[in-house]
């Protein structure tokens, strides 16, 4: 016997995120129909519905807005003299939590993975080097992850701006505070000794 077929579309759609199994999936739909009362889940269609109606990307950077362009790129109290390049929007919110890069960002939209079919013209490295050239450009930060999709982009998008006047920097990978040099893998090794300075 199966679920009614309410029970069953709201299954399939929640099969649709990621992480989320067929168990998974049972047990939110199940939820949904036990807990939530008509309010909530009006809310709840009503923001989904919103997140897709009215977000878009800022045409400078790349980040999720409302409007033309996001409040970081709006704002005339960031620092438009220095980019810094991220893979992806979630990992320009990580660092924005930090509250401690007073700059702009530039969302690349992923990382070069040829076995995944991603390739240089799936990304914004072509928007990114026409920004870097903008002669009050002072420094770029390459933020990419520290994954081979993430140096392979990283090295290259520093040999396209090795033509701009701006400074290129790359983000310190390597050992984390706590971390036991026993456990850590050849990479973190390789890039806490690329990343080494003056003590």
């Amino acid at each position: 016997m199966e679920y009614p077929k309410a029970i069953v579309d709201l299954i399939d759609s929640f099969k649709k995120l990621p992480s989320i199994g067929a168990k998974s999936a049972e047990r939110l739909a199940m939820y949904v129909y036990s807990n939530l009362d008509m309010t909530d889940i009006e809310e709840f269609s009503t923001a989904l519905i919103n997140v897709k109606k009215n977000l878009h990307k800022c045409k400078v950077c790349g980040n999720l807005c409302e409007d033309e362009e996001c409040e970081i790129c709006s704002s005339k109290k960031r620092d438009h003299n220095t980019i810094m390049v991220v893979e992806n929007i979630k990992d320009l919110y990580v660092i924005e939590k930090l509250n401690v890069f007073n700059g702009v960002y530039h969302v690349l939209d992923g990382a070069i993975n040829f076995q995944k079919g991603i390739g240089v013209e799936d990304l914004t490295i072509n928007e990114l080097i026409v920004r870097a050239k903008n002669p009050n450009v002072k420094e770029v930060i390459i933020a990419t992850n520290a994954t081979l999709e993430g140096e392979t982009t990283a090295r290259y998008v520093k040999t396209l701006l090795e033509g701009c006047d701006c400074k290129v920097t790359r983000i310190a990978h390597g050992l984390p505070v706590g971390g036991d040099i026993n456990y850590a893998d050849e990479v973190t090794v390789l890039k806490a000794l690329e990343g080494r300075r003056d003590y």
